[in-house]
């Protein structure tokens, strides 16, 4: 079930699979991390979190440019602190913005994993 779906971004309940999936589709600026967040709350809100996998699908993700860096960091932050029972990220196909992930994670407490694909629900 789509529960958000706009250009840069959607977002995805699967009850079934208890997994939440989010989608980014290539660039995200500043001024899209405001209504990301807040429509990953709302999203989030929905289900018990501690139940439930959370996976992000950076595959089509873009490098973003250096002053969104902080950002990218915040969310992948805010991913650990949410509460679910796994977080995955999807590699972006992106080298340079696998690297830019790869480099945020380092100097982070990242709680997830970083997987090559998304998995198939169970």
């Amino acid at each position: 079930m789509i529960v958000v779906d706009k250009k840069k971004y959607k977002m995805a309940i699967n009850e079934v699979g208890k997994e939440i999936h989010v989608q980014v589709h290539g660039l995200i600026r500043e001024e899209d991390a405001e209504g990301y967040i807040a429509d990953l709350q709302d999203t989030i809100n929905k289900v018990p979190r501690h139940d439930y996998t959370f996976v992000v699908d950076a595959t089509h993700q873009t490098p973003v440019p250096s002053k969104v860096v902080p950002q990218l960091e915040q969310a992948m932050q805010l991913y650990s602190s949410l509460g679910f029972k796994d977080i995955f990220v999807v590699k972006p196909s992106s080298k340079i913005a696998q690297v830019q992930i790869r480099n945020v994670l380092e100097r982070i407490k990242f709680t997830g994993s970083i997987i090559d694909k998304v998995p198939h629900s169970r």
